[in-house]
């Protein structure tokens, strides 16, 4: 076991850097002029070239990608452009956010999209399957920003209930949870559903039912546990795609998160933020697909062979 995690996190190793020289190449070819943007239209021409200067932005393209990686090595993701902090800093302070509601909005996907799943499984083609299919598909098709706006006019602006946006109270975490929960949660019911009536056939369940057993022990212990790969594999793959996915909802609902800042740093042109939060992104997603891999062994017993 041991040995595959330590495998699994050297494959890392040119997955990141791949992922630094496509970013580094599409910024580098993005038209705009950094210094000039720090600077303001108004600088001098001598002040804008000693910073070009100061920011290696003159050196050949392979020369200021063979420097970023050797800074990288030693830990410095560089300076903003910007707001002339590190990167890491400004990476670090917008992080927890955004780990924080992708975390929330994959446990509020999990706790509606599981039980439901597993209900229009063993209830197959009853009104309750048929009303939560076309409620997963209704979900999946609206748009988040929508879904925010929706909300924000209804529970925020008629109601008053929640506040429309900001972190400064416990409860404005609700309505950006829900955001981006809803469409999770209904791939999580498709996926836990096919993944039971695929299980619940089984001869082995058959078997549980002609000796006696209850129900909900057959549901639970030997139909469910059996149908957890297919679903841990999408909620994982779903954590992942939220921490880089919720810019919209950190948009709509004014959250100081990773995926807004990055959105910022783009129209200014902030390219070592830009370079430093999809690296930061992509690290963290391997790291949820290695988590989700270990936890394959723990759910079945046949693969924690396999790392034997």
């Amino acid at each position: 076991m041991y040995k595959y995690i330590l495998k699994r996190l050297l494959m890392m190793i040119p997955i990141i850097i791949g992922v630094t020289f496509i970013i580094f190449s599409m910024n580098y070819i993005t038209p705009g002029d950094p210094a000039l943007l720090a600077l303001g239209e108004a600088a001098p021409p001598e002040a804008v070239e000693a910073l070009r200067e100061e920011m290696g932005l003159n050196r050949p393209f392979l020369v200021q990608y063979a420097y970023y990686m050797i800074n990288l090595l030693q830990g410095d993701l560089g300076l903003s452009s910007v707001t002339h902090r590190s990167v890491f800093l400004e990476i670090s302070d917008r992080f927890p956010t955004t780990l924080a509601l992708a975390f929330y909005g994959t446990i509020l996907s999990v706790l509606i999209g599981v039980p439901l799943g597993i209900i229009s499984a063993t209830k197959q083609y009853s009104i309750f399957d048929s009303a939560a299919t076309a409620a997963g598909l209704l979900a999946v098709s609206i748009p988040n920003f929508w879904l925010g706006l929706m909300l924000i006019i209804t529970f925020s602006l008629n109601l008053g209930w929640l506040p429309p946006s900001g972190l400064d109270h416990p409860l404005g975490w609700i309505l950006p949870i829900i955001t981006l929960g809803t469409g999770s949660a209904a791939l999580v019911m498709r996926i836990t559903r096919s993944s039971m009536l695929e299980v619940i056939r089984q001869d082995y369940i058959r078997t549980a039912r002609a000796k006696g057993q209850k129900e909900s022990i057959i549901i639970w212990k030997h139909a469910f546990r059996n149908a957890l790969i297919p679903v841990v594999t999408a909620v994982g793959l779903d954590f992942g795609f939220l921490l880089g996915g919720a810019v919209l909802t950190e948009t709509i609902y004014a959250l100081p998160g990773l995926g807004r800042f990055m959105v910022d740093s783009i129209r200014t042109r902030d390219f070592m933020v830009v370079q430093g939060g999809v690296l930061f992104l992509a690290i963290a997603f391997s790291l949820v697909n290695l988590a989700v891999d270990i936890l394959y062994a723990y759910i079945d017993p046949r693969i924690k062979s396999q790392y034997k």
